[in-house]
């Protein structure tokens, strides 16, 4: 499959966006696509949300933390907790450990995009499993600003699936004999490179968690001068 041209894309939604948040961050633009993956202006997000359905559900927090293949800049990280419109789930809060009275004093959802974004802005972002980072800033954009959100993501979930999924994946016989599905879920993913086990779903932690393993992984199968293109969609 082709890769996205990023670049004309980002200029024509600068052209067609119509609220100045998303003129700002679509101006911004993005790397050239055949940028080395070492040059690249990495930042790594991740969301925490009350469900995994956009249209439903809500973001509770939120953790941003720029790196690059050799440094993870934690001074510079963001973490915000969000209030969300309604009332948490006790489901909710036992998977995230996110309480009423965290986000009884925690802004808006729409207080806080303007400052996501602008920490977006121009740098290539790196989710592990971008249905949800990516899901639900679009549609906070469409609540909020009245327009959608598009932007390049290295999904890092995405990479270990191209090496432990499809050629790899065990076929009836092995599965007959106990032979399992390769996990691709952070943690799992992160044990693959000898790298320690965090405490999960906490926005920042998760956020740290995936540019390690993004580091792990241009290790050990990408070569610094990769161009970004092979990796983002």
């Amino acid at each position: 499959m082709a890769s996205p041209d990023w670049p004309a894309q980002m200029a024509r939604l600068a052209d067609q966006a119509k609220h100045p948040i998303l003129q700002r961050f679509y101006q911004a633009g993005c790397v050239a696509a055949d940028c080395a993956l070492a040059e690249a202006p990495l930042i790594a997000l991740d969301i925490e949300t009350t469900g995994l359905d956009p249209r439903r559900d809500a973001i509770v927090s939120l953790g941003l933390l720029p790196f690059s293949l050799q440094r993870i800049r934690c001074r510079d990280a963001l973490y915000q907790v969000v209030r969300p419109v309604g009332e948490l789930s006790e489901e909710s809060i036992t998977f995230h450990r996110i309480t009423h009275s965290d986000v009884s004093q925690a802004p808006r959802m729409a207080s806080v995009l303007e400052e996501v974004l602008q920490t977006l802005a121009g740098k290539l972002v790196v989710v592990h499993y971008r249905a949800i980072e990516r899901g639900f800033l679009d549609q906070a954009c469409r609540l909020y600003l009245g327009e959608g959100l598009h932007f390049p993501v290295i999904d890092t979930m995405e990479l270990e699936a191209r090496l432990h999924r499809g050629a790899n994946e065990p076929n009836w016989f092995q599965r007959l004999f106990g032979k399992r599905q390769q996990s691709i879920r952070l943690a799992d993913s992160r044990l693959r490179y000898n790298l320690p086990l965090y405490q999960a779903h906490h926005a920042l932690t998760d956020a740290l968690a995936t540019a390690e393993l993004l580091q792990a992984q241009a290790l050990t199968h990408y070569p610094p001068a990769t161009a970004v293109s092979k990796l983002w969609s």
